[in-house]
């Protein structure tokens, strides 16, 4: 009986929670929480903005605004410069919305995340691959789109990180007197890439490469 009276009190306790949790739930709804996100946004209180718009989407996933709200989420990622985050956003958002008329944005923001974390041509060039890809994948889903004639410049910004990339290691390795290395590096740099003014600096280092291999050839005869 006791135990009975313990579980009951339990029941009751509980039973009027819900009422409570419901009304803190629904103490905003999707309608302010839209206008309260897109507030912030125009602030640019990014933090703010997803802060509202999780909100949103969290207690109103059916709701009418909840579209906007995922897409403004990523926006406001990419804002903060939390590139990781806005790209995994966008990838939802496209997942979830295949045929919205907003995907060509959607491709090209995750684009220019790559983008936008375009280091030296002396450190890691993933960016500038990813970058890319995406930029290229824009182009070939969207040729007509307003977005897919802007990436051109980028592509090329890109493209000129690695051709700069190929550059710096061989004429890392031609230093070292790896010039078989350094070679190949310098001819990829020509067959590889457009000329971003280094196809002749790149010759000159293949002609002393095959001379400083020819004079390791006849040494060794």
């Amino acid at each position: 009986m006791k135990r009975f009276s313990i579980l009951l009190l339990l029941f009751f306790i509980i039973l009027m929670a819900i009422p409570a949790c419901s009304k803190h739930k629904q103490e905003k709804t999707a309608e302010e929480l839209a206008e309260e996100g897109k507030t912030y946004f125009e602030k640019k209180d990014y933090k703010g903005a997803i802060e509202s718009y999780e909100k949103l989407t969290d207690w109103y996933p059916f709701s009418t605004h909840a579209k906007e709200a995922e897409l403004k989420i990523a926006d406001s990622h990419y804002h903060l410069d939390e590139y990781e985050q806005a790209i995994a956003a966008y990838n939802e958002f496209s997942q979830l919305h295949p045929r919205d008329p907003q995907i060509a944005y959607v491709l090209y923001q995750i684009g220019r995340c790559y983008y936008d974390q375009l280091e030296q041509p002396d450190r890691d060039q993933t960016p500038a691959l990813n970058a890319i890809d995406a930029f290229q994948n824009l182009t070939m889903q969207f040729p007509d789109s307003d977005y897919s004639k802007e990436v051109s410049a980028y592509i090329d910004e890109c493209l000129k990180n690695l051709a700069e990339k190929e550059m710096y290691v061989g004429k890392f390795y031609f230093k070292s007197r790896h010039y078989k290395a350094a070679r190949e590096r310098f001819v990829s740099v020509i067959k590889n890439y457009p000329d971003f003014g280094l196809h002749q600096e790149a010759r000159d280092y293949i002609d002393q490469c095959n001379t400083h291999m020819a004079e390791i050839i006849g040494s060794d005869s």
